[in-house]
């Protein structure tokens, strides 16, 4: 735990387009092998909301905090770049450290 920053990946070996879910879980699964050199970790996806899309992202840390932010966002028109919308946050759930 020397607080550096690293960058993974998941892959569930289904191929070139795995479902989004289970590179998640194949993610949280390497996360959980680690967790014993680790302090925190954040997981961030693309998801589709019942009013349009936003970035996901769950942050959890070691001594028990769970966060989840979204950031909905539009597409403008013309493909013209992304017009976002205000920053939600709420209570996340616990998952790489959830049986400690």
């Amino acid at each position: 735990m020397d607080g550096d920053t690293a960058m993974v990946a998941g892959d569930p070996g289904q191929g070139e387009q795995p479902l989004s879910s289970d590179v998640l879980s194949a993610l949280v699964e390497g996360f959980r092998a680690r967790r014993a050199s680790i302090r925190a970790a954040a997981l961030a996806a693309d998801v589709r909301l019942p009013d349009g899309d936003a970035v996901r992202v769950e942050l959890e840390h070691a001594e028990g905090q769970a966060i989840a932010v979204l950031l909905p966002y539009k597409k403008k028109r013309l493909g013209r770049g992304l017009e976002f919308q205000s920053l939600r946050a709420g209570t996340g759930s616990r998952q790489i450290w959830a049986d400690t």
